[in-house]
C-alpha cells in the first residue's frame, strides 16, 4: 500500500484519506468512549509487505480503499464526526449539576436549622419589631360642665400644623429665601411672629417640627387649601424644565436658583390631626375648672382634679408596615379601642357663676383691691352654685395671665376672717347655754387683757348692749367677755370654743379634694397662750379660706347641721349612664334651737339702724348675715399690712335657701366689709333668688333689740 505524500506546493491538493464505512441504519451512534470499529479486510498483496520494515518516526498512511469497496450511486463520503468535549458528556454534566445543587441545599439546610431553632426567638423578636407598628389610639378628653350641661371645658378636633425643615433649604426649594416667603404666608394666618415662623422653619438637623399646635380646622383648611393651590400655579412646562435643570449641577448646565414663581415656598408644610381642650365660656369659672398642659393632660383645677376620669383610657393598633405604609395582615394583628372620657358634671350655676364673676369683678376694680372672691351654695345641699375670683384668666390663652392668677384664691388662700367669725363664738354662748340673745353686756371702750390692749373698730364710750347687740355692732370687746362665760376660767373656756369651731370645720379639710386647697390655721386651745386667746373669739389668730367660711353660716341656716361642701354633681360615663356623687356627710354642730336664735340675732346686724350690714338688705326678703373687717397678713412679709373686707349671709332668713359670701382683699378704697362686700351680696343673692325662683319672705324680721338702758 503506497504511503499519500504531503503536497509539494500549496497549489496542490492534498488527497482525503477514505471516509469511514457509513454506518447501518439503527446502528448506534459512537460516542467519544465508544470501541472503535473492527479493521476492513486487507487487500490482497498486503501479507506481503507485511514484514517490510517501518520507519520509527512516521505513522503508517491509511491504505487507500479498492474500487470495489466506493459507495454504490456516487454518494458523498460523511463527514467525520467531531471529538466530544468533557463538558459537553451528559452524564458529566449531570453529576456536577446534582453536586452543586446538594451543596447549595445543605447551605439552606444549615441556615434553617440555625433560624428555626437557634436563634428563632431572637430572629421572631426582631422580625416583630421591624414588621409591625403599634400605634397609640388617644382618647378623648370627656367634658367638664356646669349643672344644667353646659360645658366649661371639652375637647374638640384640631390640627398640628408641621413642618420639614429641609424642604425649606436652598437646595431643596431651590430658592435661596424659602423660609422668609413661607412666613409671609403663614404668619397672618397662625397669629404668629413672621421671625417665629423664620426661626423655626429655619431648625437645623431636623426633618420634622410643630410648627402651630392644635390649630382649628379653619386654620388648617385655609393653610392646606392655599399650599395646594400654589402646587397648582407652579405645575407648568416652564417650572418643570427650571426644575430639571436646577437638579443638575451648575457645570453641567444647570443652574443654580430657579424663578420665585416656580417656587410653592408651602411645599414643606403638612398637618396633622390631633384634639384640643377648648373652654367655651373663656374665663368663666376659670379658676375653679383650672387647665391643660402642653399635652393635654390637667395641670390645675378641676382638671387635675379629676384627671383620671376625664383622660379616659388610651387605646393601641399593631398593623404591619412596609416601606412606612400600612399593609393589611392576617393573624397577628391586634387593635384595642379606645374608652373615652367621662364627663365631670359640677353643681355650678352657669347664670349665677356669671353673676357672681361680674359682680366681684367690678368692685375689685371699683375698691382699688388686689383680689376678691364670692361663693354661693345652696343651704340644705350643701352644694356650691358658683365660685367666682377676680382676678381671672383666660385659660385659652395662658400666655396672657400671670402664674399668681392660675389658681383659685377662694380656696387656696388662708385669710383671718375677722368679725364673721363672731358668728361661731355667739354659737357657743348660745348652745351651751352659758347667756342668752337678751343677756345684758357692759362694753367699756377698752378691755386690758394679757398684754393688749383691745378696741372696738370705732371710739366709744360704755356700750350697753345685749348678746344680740354685741352682735350687730360687731364689738370686739363685747365679744370677749361673752367667750369668758364659757368656762369656769379661761383656759376651760378655750378648749370649749375651740371644740366649736373644729365642729364647723375650721382647721379641716373641706372634703373637696380641690389641688392646692388650704385647710386654714387654728391651733391647739391648749396652746391658746396671752392675747391670742382673746383675740381668737373675735376672728384673729386662726385663718380660714372663703369656702370655710361661708359653709359655717350654711350651718346656722340649715338648722345648725354641717353638710359638707360638693362641686360634683356625677359623672356620665362613656357609655352614656349618669352616676351622681356620693351624699355629703352631715354633722350636727348646734342645737336646733341654737341655729333659729343665731338666725335672728343674724337679721339684727342688716336690718337694725345700728348695724353693720345695712348695704345687704333686699326688698320683699329677709336677710341674716354678718360683715367681717380684719387685719390683713401679707404672705410676703408674713405682717399685718392693709385689710380683708367680707361679709356673709343667708335668705330668706325666714326659710333660708341660700348663703353668698364675698371676701375682698387689700383694697384701697374703702375697707370696712360691710361697706365694700354688702353690695356685692345684695346683687349675688337678688340675682340668685330670682334665678331660683325663690318666693319672698312673708313675715317681718324679729328685730331683737340690740341694747338696754342700765
Amino acid at each position: 500500500m503506497s504511503t499519500p505524500r504531503r503536497p509539494d506546493s500549496p497549489g496542490e491538493r492534498r488527497e482525503r484519506p477514505a471516509a469511514p464505512q457509513q454506518r447501518r441504519t439503527g446502528e448506534r451512534p459512537r460516542g467519544a468512549g465508544a470501541q472503535p470499529p473492527k479493521a476492513a479486510a486487507k487487500p490482497p498483496g498486503a501479507a506481503r509487505s507485511a514484514g517490510a520494515a517501518k520507519p520509527a518516526a512516521k505513522r503508517p498512511a491509511p491504505a487507500k480503499r479498492p474500487a470495489a469497496a466506493k459507495r454504490p450511486g456516487g454518494r458523498p463520503p460523511a463527514r467525520p464526526q467531531p471529538r466530544r468535549l468533557k463538558l459537553a458528556d451528559p452524564k458529566r454534566r449531570l453529576r456536577v449539576v446534582t453536586v452543586a445543587l446538594a451543596v447549595v441545599f445543605s447551605v439552606f439546610a444549615g441556615r434553617l436549622v440555625q433560624i428555626q431553632l437557634v436563634d428563632s426567638s431572637a430572629l421572631a423578636a426582631d422580625a416583630s419589631t421591624y414588621r409591625y407598628v403599634e400605634v397609640t389610639l388617644p382618647a378623648t378628653r370627656g367634658s367638664i360642665t356646669t349643672a344644667d350641661g353646659v360645658a366649661l371645658a371639652t375637647t374638640v378636633d384640631a390640627y398640628d400644623i408641621t413642618a420639614d425643615p429641609t424642604m425649606f433649604a436652598p437646595k431643596a426649594l431651590h430658592i435661596p429665601d424659602g423660609p422668609e416667603q413661607a412666613a409671609d404666608l403663614l404668619a397672618p394666618i397662625l397669629n404668629m411672629p413672621r421671625d417665629k415662623v423664620i426661626a423655626k422653619l429655619r431648625t437645623p438637623n431636623t426633618q420634622g417640627i410643630t410648627l402651630a399646635p392644635r390649630q382649628s380646622p379653619q386654620t388648617r383648611n385655609q393653610i392646606m387649601d392655599l399650599r395646594t393651590a400654589l402646587t397648582k400655579k407652579v405645575d407648568t412646562k416652564t417650572c418643570r424644565a427650571q426644575k430639571l435643570q436646577a437638579a443638575k449641577p451648575v457645570s453641567q448646565g444647570g443652574r443654580s436658583s430657579i424663578d420665585d414663581a416656580c417656587a410653592n415656598p408651602l411645599e414643606g408644610i403638612f398637618s396633622a390631626e390631633t384634639s384640643s381642650r377648648v373652654y367655651p365660656a373663656d374665663g368663666l369659672a376659670s379658676n375653679l375648672v383650672g387647665f391643660v398642659n402642653s399635652e393635654g393632660t390637667g395641670a390645675g383645677g378641676l382638671e387635675l382634679q379629676y384627671q383620671k376620669q376625664l383622660a379616659g383610657q388610651a387605646g393601641h393598633r399593631t398593623s404591619a408596615v412596609s416601606g412606612n405604609q400600612p399593609i393589611p395582615t392576617g393573624g397577628g394583628t391586634t387593635e384595642q379601642d379606645a374608652v373615652p372620657g367621662s364627663d365631670v358634671r359640677l353643681t355650678i350655676n352657669q347664670d349665677i357663676q356669671w353673676a357672681a364673676q361680674r359682680a366681684i369683678t367690678d368692685q375689685v376694680s371699683t375698691a382699688g383691691a388686689s383680689s376678691g372672691y364670692v361663693i354661693v351654695q345652696d343651704v340644705k345641699s350643701g352644694q356650691v352654685l358658683a365660685m367666682a375670683t377676680s382676678p381671672g384668666f383666660n385659660p385659652n390663652d395662658l400666655s396672657t395671665a400671670s402664674a399668681d392668677q392660675l389658681g383659685n384664691p377662694a380656696l387656696q388662700d388662708a385669710y383671718e376672717p375677722g368679725s364673721t367669725a363672731k358668728l361661731m363664738t355667739m354659737a357657743a354662748v348660745l348652745d351651751t347655754g352659758s347667756a342668752s340673745w337678751d343677756s345684758h353686756v357692759t362694753v367699756p371702750g377698752t378691755l386690758q387683757r394679757a398684754d393688749r390692749v383691745f378696741h372696738d373698730d370705732v371710739d366709744h364710750d360704755t356700750w350697753y348692749l345685749t348678746l344680740a347687740g354685741v352682735l350687730a355692732k360687731s364689738s370686739n370687746i363685747g365679744t370677749i367677755e361673752a367667750a369668758e362665760h364659757l368656762g369656769k376660767d379661761q383656759q376651760q373656756s378655750n378648749q370649749i370654743l375651740g371644740g366649736y369651731l373644729q365642729k364647723f370645720g375650721i382647721g379641716q379639710p373641706s372634703g373637696l379634694g380641690f389641688p392646692g386647697e388650704t385647710r386654714g390655721i387654728l391651733a391647739n386651745p391648749a396652746d391658746w397662750k396671752g392675747s391670742q386667746q382673746y383675740t381668737i373669739p373675735f376672728g384673729q389668730g386662726l385663718s380660714v379660706n372663703a369656702l370655710q367660711a361661708t359653709s359655717v353660716f350654711s350651718t346656722i341656716a340649715n338648722g345648725g347641721v354641717r353638710v359638707a361642701p360638693s362641686l360634683l354633681a356625677g359623672v356620665t360615663g362613656p357609655d352614656g349612664r349618669f352616676t351622681p356623687a356620693a351624699p355629703p356627710a352631715q354633722t350636727r354642730v348646734v342645737k336646733p334651737e341654737t341655729a333659729k336664735t343665731l338666725g335672728e340675732m343674724l337679721e339684727s346686724v342688716v336690718t337694725d339702724e345700728q348695724g353693720t350690714g345695712n348695704a345687704a338688705q333686699i326688698p320683699g326678703y329677709r336677710v341674716a348675715g354678718k360683715t367681717g373687717t380684719a387685719n390683713r397678713v401679707d404672705p410676703k412679709t408674713g405682717k399685718y399690712n392693709g385689710y380683708t373686707a367680707s361679709f356673709i349671709g343667708f335668705a330668706p332668713a325666714d326659710a333660708p335657701r341660700v348663703t353668698v359670701s364675698c371676701v375682698i382683699q387689700n383694697p384701697v378704697n374703702g375697707h370696712f366689709g360691710g361697706q365694700l362686700c354688702g353690695p356685692v351680696f345684695k346683687q349675688v343673692m337678688e340675682f340668685t333668688l330670682k334665678t331660683l325662683q325663690v318666693p319672698p319672705s312673708s313675715s317681718p324680721p324679729p328685730n331683737l333689740p340690740v341694747d338696754w338702758k342700765p
